[in-house]
């Protein structure tokens, strides 16, 4: 029998998430609840204090913590990129399993894509604004 999943791609910075979350996990796998990140344990992949709690809020503000069992697969950034990348794509995947979760995923901000990134270094300067000391002498 095929698992049913739904998916969701999520971006931060420059790292890209693909979230599956299963309303039932594959057979011989975790139990419902659980996140794999990269094929480890999410806590394991998030060690910071805060990053893995950021990644699960979406489903906490739906109530549906120990609802799915969450599979994702995320590359490129750094750490709070790919913290921002998962929990965007979560948001996504929430929004595919339950259309009317919309509301609630809006309100906290979870569909919203963060678009910021660094910002280029220009010419003459040391970073994109930071300007050599001056001397006067």
């Amino acid at each position: 029998m095929p698992e049913t999943y739904f998916e969701g791609v999520g971006r931060r910075k420059s790292a890209t998430a693909r979230v599956r979350i299963y309303a039932e996990p594959p057979r011989g796998g975790p139990a419902l609840g659980t996140v794999v990140v990269n094929g480890r344990p999410g806590q394991e992949y998030f060690p910071r204090l805060g990053d893995f709690a950021q990644v699960f809020e979406p489903l906490e503000a739906t109530g549906l913590g120990d609802s799915y069992f969450v599979s994702v697969q995320v590359k490129g950034g750094g750490v709070t990129g790919q913290t921002g990348a998962v929990r965007h794509g979560l948001a996504r995947a929430l929004l595919k399993s339950n259309p009317d979760l919309r509301p609630l995923l809006r309100k906290g901000g979870f569909l919203t894509r963060d678009a910021r990134v660094k910002e280029r270094k220009k010419p003459g300067l040391k970073r994109a604004r930071k300007a050599p000391q001056y001397t006067k002498r």
